[in-house]
């Protein structure tokens, strides 16, 4: 049987992602355009579909005002 990749933990953590979004008030557009990506990206990480590596985990926290660790 196939494992998924989508755990509690994994869920949880794009919620907190797509929720610190909206509490800062951005949309996503506003958002690829802080970090230089595309509103695309910013939608797949939200809906679980890419990981998201380190670098760019805290490049998203300073845009949202919160610290790494809120999204762990």
């Amino acid at each position: 049987m196939k494992k998924s990749i989508h755990t509690k933990e994994r869920s949880a953590f794009v919620d907190r992602l797509k929720k610190a979004r909206l509490e800062a008030g951005l949309t996503q557009a506003e958002v690829a355009q802080k970090l230089g990506c595309t509103q695309s990206w910013v939608s797949k990480i939200e809906a679980g579909e890419l990981r998201v590596e380190a670098i760019w985990l805290n490049r998203l926290a300073k845009v949202y005002g919160k610290k790494v660790e809120y999204f762990l």
